[in-house]
């Protein structure tokens, strides 16, 4: 089935592929949510844990979805329903597709949002505004900056149609284009701040609270949230990689290439915890700190060394660019369903679907100020409404869930001949992510879910 192509296109090479889901992975996730995890679950011992289940989950599942991508060639809804039908299963299974894009589609209403702060905070350090800055005043500015409706409402416009601009152009001139050239200067940069942070009084404290671990920290939360951490880190469940992985020629390796993604998102990581510890420990702040990490201790670190106006300018544009590769591929996949199922033109279909998730990004706009509320869900309390109600139904229910169905249908539902297929690899490789994917993967996801919704708790 695989060797027909897409009617959208595909990628130029193996390698175009790999740029583009490695762009579609690293994200917000690596730059901005894995440093300070890392800083409140113990540093190194955490980071191996996550590197663990990074290896046993991540990429089995991640072989997974870009198998079910490349055999089906379609949006991923019309995916699960053709290679259901294949399989001689039901073709409910094609609610499996729309789950996942959905997800994205909620997602990147919430995602555009917080990677227009990235957007606004690069301007601000390159005028210079975190010179000298207090803590009073890092909390201020962070502050009076999500509190202004007009202002927040103004840079999620301006990030959709960054992103409604890249996806309208098509895959090998949208989205590949963009890739080819963020990805790689994305990791230019991270290494120009890694430099940087070499040559503060506290990058070997940086290093050693990344490196050097201490097992006395590890908890079974520590090890859900990096179990957690590894799944979503590579962007599973969201249709993303699937409706990419309908773009990859049939001569690329998919294990391989899952490979190499997942090494590349890691090394994001790491990079970024490289480059961000030695400055926070630099200026005595807590690497704990929580999502304030990016937008208040860092601002507040830049402020106060040398050059900092520069590299703090160079790390958002690197955040932005790091938000800007996630977020073509969260829209991708709704705009291939509309090019199929309503034969609507790229350019159509992108403005549709960028138009309804910029509408549903003004909820999230709303839960920082106006329509700010506090609401209780399984003994936590959340502050931001809207905001958190978003991310608690995709991150905490809807991605598990449609990671956990990919795995079981890749490994149960889809013929052993279709995976080989797309797979050709050896076949104790084989074997081994057939036995990872059908009871390793789906448990460990499973057992996130549970203990995310409350049902247990280790």
């Amino acid at each position: 089935m695989s060797a027909k192509e897409s009617i959208h296109g595909s990628w130029s090479s193996g390698w175009a592929f790999m740029l583009a889901a490695t762009g579609s992975a690293v994200g917000l996730g690596n730059i901005w949510k894995f440093p300070y995890i890392t800083g409140q679950n113990g540093g190194a011992a955490f980071v191996m844990v996550y590197l663990l289940c990074v290896l046993l989950i991540g990429i089995p599942v991640m072989i997974a979805e870009i198998t079910l991508g490349r055999r089906g060639r379609q949006s991923p809804m019309n995916t699960m329903y053709t290679l259901a039908i294949e399989s001689g299963h039901s073709p409910l299974w094609k609610y499996l597709g729309f789950m996942g894009v959905f997800a994205g589609f909620i997602i990147l209403s919430y995602y555009s949002v917080i990677a227009g702060w990235a957007v606004y905070y690069m301007i601000l350090s390159s005028m210079s505004e975190f010179t000298g800055i207090t803590a009073a005043g890092a909390n201020a500015k962070f502050g009076n900056f999500t509190q202004d409706p007009v202002y927040l409402l103004f840079f999620h416009t301006i990030f959709m149609l960054m992103t409604m601009y890249v996806v309208s152009l098509g895959v090998r001139s949208g989205l590949e284009k963009a890739t080819k050239f963020m990805m790689p200067a994305l990791f230019v940069i991270l290494l120009i701040l890694d430099g940087y942070a070499m040559n503060t009084n506290s990058f070997d404290k940086g290093v050693g609270f990344l490196f050097q671990p201490d097992f006395s920290k590890l908890t079974w939360s520590v090890v859900l949230t990096a179990m957690g951490h590894a799944f979503f880190t590579l962007s599973l469940g969201m249709g993303a990689i699937m409706v990419y992985g309908s773009y990859m020629p049939k001569r690329a390796s998919i294990a391989k290439a899952s490979f190499v993604i997942a090494i590349a998102d890691v090394l994001v990581a790491l990079l970024a915890g490289i480059a961000i510890f030695p400055v926070v420990f630099a200026n005595g702040l807590e690497p704990s700190s929580g999502p304030g990490l990016l937008f208040i201790t860092l601002p507040l670190a830049f402020g106060h060394m040398p050059w900092g106006a520069l590299f703090g300018t160079l790390f958002f544009i690197l955040v932005t660019f790091a938000a800007w590769t996630s977020s073509i591929s969260l829209l991708e996949p709704a705009v291939t369903w509309l090019v199929e199922n309503h034969r609507f033109k790229r350019i159509k279909a992108t403005f549709v679907a960028g138009l309804i998730i910029w509408v549903l990004g003004i909820f999230t706009v709303f839960s920082f100020n106006k329509w700010a509320f506090k609401f209780t869900l399984i003994g936590k309390t959340y502050e931001n409404g809207f905001f958190n109600i978003f991310d608690i139904l995709t991150a905490n229910i809807m991605l598990p869930l449609g990671g956990m169905l990919i795995a079981i249908f890749a490994g149960w539902y889809m013929s052993q001949q279709a995976s080989r297929d797309e797979l050709e690899v050896k076949e104790w490789m084989y074997m081994t992510w057939r036995f990872l994917v059908r009871y390793i993967s789906p448990f460990a996801i499973l057992i996130v879910f549970l203990n995310v919704i409350g049902v247990i708790k280790l």
